[in-house]
């Protein structure tokens, strides 16, 4: 399984971003293989609208079958449960601590989005 995490760096250490679409980067974690890759967000990070949905291509297209975000808006919530995404909140202060909660069942599912659109 493919999970995409919000951060601002390009490892397990880096810390979580509380935003989805305004992230910087996305860490994808394979938990099969143990890979790590890190894909670059900065045209969504400074882009004047549509950054959620963006962003949630974004995690589609690198084949993730869930994500962990601080918070999510309607819009690129939309787009990632269209797609079979699962959205989970998390307000870890590192990518490795959100994966270790995800990984120890201790995050909820989200159901919708958590945030309105615009929220920074």
């Amino acid at each position: 399984m493919k999970i995409a995490i919000t951060t601002s760096g390009d490892n397990l250490d880096a810390p979580l971003d509380s935003r989805f679409g305004r992230a910087a980067r996305f860490l994808i974690y394979d938990t099969d293989t143990k890979e790590v890759q890190s894909i670059d967000n900065t045209q969504n990070l400074n882009a004047a609208q549509g950054a959620g949905i963006q962003s949630a291509q974004t995690v589609v297209n690198a084949g993730a079958n869930a994500l962990v975000t601080g918070h999510c808006g309607p819009k690129a919530f939309r787009v990632l449960h269209a797609a079979g995404i699962k959205v989970y909140n998390c307000e870890a202060a590192t990518v490795g601590e959100a994966l270790g909660l995800l990984k120890e069942g201790k995050l909820q599912l989200a159901t919708t989005a958590d945030v309105e659109g615009h929220w920074l």
